[in-house]
């Protein structure tokens, strides 16, 4: 169990540029949909590895008359599981999504990551996990989705990180169409460099210092003197997972995806940006770019343009639904 206890503690930290974790440990909120809570009947849809079972939730619409389209979800960063919870916030967000497809006739498959809820067993040590994992794992949901004889069409959704993990996985799996919902559209480590530009400038050595680990990993090289206070993010038995994330540019590999690209991006996203929305969408020559006024990242609504509004607000509103215009936008993708 150390190793999956470790698996959660690399998530945690290596991807927690989509994470205000200190904020937002003390809300936990869920969203109301205004659909019928029992539209569509659950069943498991489970994808045995090599190294584990993934396990996974699939979700027909109510009335199922012949075959019908199906999107997979894939979750976003952290140890987030396939409702879109984690320790820190009960969001049920893809739980949700699952529901509106589905009273919109679009069957859909969310699944537990690799190392993470019920699929912790799967899931390697620190040291041993790369960022390839994930991608393997959702393109092989995609082949199993393929050889159903349930599914007329095959489409995937990701969400935060998962849109990375969806882009490279099409490459190897194709699919019908690809959405991308508040994906980052720069590499991880510049992201991480403006981070923390803006977190350490008022320590310029210890700045030098993080820069300095991240040309190397880049390069492909692990580091092994990290400063203390860098050690949540740059331990030596996270790097190799540092280093698989970020050999991958979100703009190139965006442009490799051969089915029909759909990039959605919330205007009100604290975690992502519209600038990483424009690159990705004008990275792929056939995008159709789907702008949200006032979404956010965890797809709610909030006028607030603060951080501290949306806290009181989007991530804390029960009863706030999820963006219609963002299911509008799914279904034109999947059916188009």
């Amino acid at each position: 169990m150390g190793g999956v206890r470790s698996v959660a503690r690399a998530e945690r930290g290596v991807n927690r540029r989509f994470f205000v974790a200190a904020a937002l440990a003390a809300i936990a909120a869920s969203y109301a949909l205004p659909v019928r809570a029992d539209v569509g009947a659950e069943s498991a849809f489970d994808l045995v590895t090599p190294t584990g079972t993934i396990y996974g939730t699939l979700r027909l619409p109510e009335a199922v008359s012949g075959k019908v389209p199906v999107v997979l979800i894939v979750a976003g960063s952290g140890p987030t599981d396939r409702d879109g919870n984690s320790p820190v916030l009960r969001l049920d967000i893809y739980k949700k999504l699952a529901a509106a497809l589905a009273a919109r006739g679009i069957a859909s498959v969310r699944y537990d990551k690799r190392g993470i809820a019920a699929s912790q067993a799967a899931g390697p040590t620190e040291s041993a996990l790369r960022f390839d994992a994930y991608v393997d794992d959702a393109a092989a949901f995609v082949r199993k989705l393929r050889a159903d004889g349930r599914f007329s069409r095959v489409s995937l959704a990701g969400h935060s990180e998962g849109s990375l993990v969806g882009m490279v996985a099409v490459q190897h799996a194709p699919v019908d169409a690809y959405a991308s919902i508040e994906g980052a559209g720069f590499p991880a480590d510049v992201v991480l460099r403006k981070q923390l530009a803006a977190q350490l400038s008022a320590q310029p050595d210890l700045l030098a210092q993080s820069n300095h680990i991240l040309d190397e990993l880049v390069k492909g090289n692990q580091v092994s003197d990290t400063p203390p206070l860098l050690a949540a993010l740059f331990r030596p038995s996270v790097q190799p997972y540092l280093i698989s994330w970020f050999k991958y540019d979100p703009r190139v590999e965006i442009a490799k995806v051969a089915a029909p690209v759909t990039v959605i991006q919330g205007t009100n996203d604290f975690q992502v940006s519209m600038d990483d929305g424009k690159a990705l969408a004008a990275a792929n020559a056939h995008a159709t770019f789907v702008v949200l006024d006032g979404m956010t990242h965890v797809l709610t609504d909030d006028s607030g343009t603060t951080l501290s509004a949306q806290l009181a607000g989007a991530y804390a509103d029960a009863a706030r639904p999820l963006d219609a215009r963002l299911i509008d936008a799914l279904v034109a993708a999947v059916r188009s």
